[in-house]
């Protein structure tokens, strides 16, 4: 039997029901929340739309040093503005539900049969389906993709009502603009929301545990985007951390674990996710789970069990949906027999969509400082770059690490305005193992935010003195 049964819809099973497709099998993906998982639905595409209308909020503010005005008016400020955040939220909704059925009618042109319900494995080549309509659905294949992806996780002293107190999934339902916010967490999904609803003109109060916002990225990234959100005038409370959120009619009242209290009339928790993976099935079947809940895979995504794989954030590895949807495609090519390349995290991009954005790939500067890494590296601000100047940006830098004597580029860390688009060309010279040289040789346009990238990659280059004697 060539079928390949994927349970869930998200970036990972949408992606490996693609590439299953294409090699002829017989290809069904079940889901129970809708094509495209938290990716489309929840995360990524909601939170990325709502950015780009924060983006606009940002030029507005900086519009004065460019020389527009207002009409009369010598000063243009956000409170020139008014945000309607019950028709962007609506824009948001619409373009995820979009995005939605057009990855559903893709699948289906390609062949791909959706089951709408709810997937679990009964024993090894079963699936035993709850459909939402009513009634359940038995499907045997001898392979299995499971991508149930992962849920904001919360805590007993945090409990979301989806009103005031709020996580990351249900901040669209909102319908007027929160008078303040405290957003508890200041990993990237904390720091993103922070940053946009600060850029839409609402007090913002940023909880961080650690003792800097966004502990998991460069530490001179994190320190731009601190210095920026203290200006812009956003409360930022360092080794500080939750110990319960309380809702008393309109307000809500943060307490920490020293004492100190803060209120707001709404509250996102960003305390991380936990994965979908209780009561599918999985030990069962022999999937082995690490003490998080998550499914233990290896490079090509196999499970402990043989015949089924695992891709997206229910493996916890690098949660992106990149990651998700590379997985997959890795899933599918290995199954078939096709040419594949082992997943490798350290050719992987990633992006923070803050203001101003943060994009890194390869090596860290953490790992060359503690001695992991051999690298050299060389750091450029933005503030010396025709284009940023012409744009009025004055945040920002561009970083690249090089092996020592070869020149290669094996990272980089891109600070500033689009910045998810800086960091492809540091993406490509990592994954293809090109030299500082090589990047520095290509020509940019001038004037242009790409131009750093180059320079940078200019003040690596090493004279041989040898050549000369």
């Amino acid at each position: 039997m060539n079928r390949v049964v994927i349970i869930g819809g998200g970036p990972g099973g949408y992606e490996a029901a693609h590439v299953a497709a294409q090699q002829g099998a017989d290809v069904v993906v079940v889901d129970s929340d809708g094509i495209g998982g938290s990716a489309v639905l929840t995360d990524c595409v909601p939170s990325k739309t709502l950015i780009a209308a924060a983006e606009v909020m940002s030029d507005v503010a900086r519009a004065i040093d460019l020389g527009i005005t207002y009409h009369d008016d010598d000063t243009a400020s956000l409170s020139h503005m008014q945000v309607d955040l019950a028709r962007i939220n609506a824009r948001v909704k619409t373009l995820a539900g979009e995005q939605s059925s057009y990855i559903t009618d893709n699948l289906e042109r390609d062949g791909v049969r959706v089951v709408r319900g709810r997937g679990r494995l009964d024993g090894a080549g079963r699936v035993v389906v709850t459909l939402n309509e009513g009634g359940t659905e038995t499907l045997e294949a001898p392979t299995v993709l499971v991508a149930t992806g992962a849920a904001p996780r919360t805590l007993p002293t945090a409990q979301p009502d989806g009103e005031r107190i709020l996580t990351w999934e249900q901040v669209y339902d909102l319908d007027e603009a929160p008078e303040s916010l405290v957003v508890v967490g200041s990993g990237v999904t904390g720091a993103e929301f922070a940053s946009a609803y600060l850029a839409l003109g609402i007090p913002v109060t940023l909880v961080s545990s650690r003792d800097r916002v966004l502990p998991g990225e460069d530490a001179d990234a994190s320190a731009v985007l601190e210095e920026v959100a203290r200006r812009r005038g956003m409360t930022v409370l360092s080794k500080s951390r939750m110990q319960s959120v309380v809702r008393d009619g309109e307000r809500v009242t943060v307490t920490l674990t020293d004492g100190r209290t803060v209120s707001a009339s709404h509250c996102i928790l960003a305390l991380g996710s936990i994965p979908k993976t209780s009561d599918l099935g999985l030990e069962e079947a022999g999937v082995v789970l690490d003490d998080g809940g998550f499914i233990k895979v290896d490079r090509v995504s196999r499970t402990s069990a043989r015949g089924i794989y695992a891709a997206g954030d229910c493996t916890g590895v690098l949660m992106l949906a990149s990651v998700a949807a590379m997985q997959g495609r890795i899933a599918m090519w290995h199954h078939f027999g096709d040419a594949v390349t082992p997943l490798d995290l350290k050719k992987v991009s990633s992006n923070v969509f803050t203001s101003p954005e943060i994009a890194t790939v390869g090596v860290t500067q953490q790992a060359v400082d503690a001695g992991k890494v051999e690298a050299e590296v060389v750091m450029l601000p933005l503030a010396g770059n025709a284009r940023a100047k012409m744009q009025g940006v004055q945040d920002g830098f561009v970083k690249l690490f090089c092996r020592p004597g070869t020149g290669v580029v094996i990272g980089g860390v891109v600070v500033g305005p689009k910045a998810s688009e800086l960091i492809h060309p540091l993406a490509v010279a990592v994954s293809e193992s090109l030299t500082a040289d090589s990047m520095a040789k290509v020509f940019t346009v001038y004037p242009s935010m790409s131009g750093s990238l180059a320079e940078a990659a200019r003040r690596l280059h090493h004279v041989d003195d040898d050549k000369f004697f």
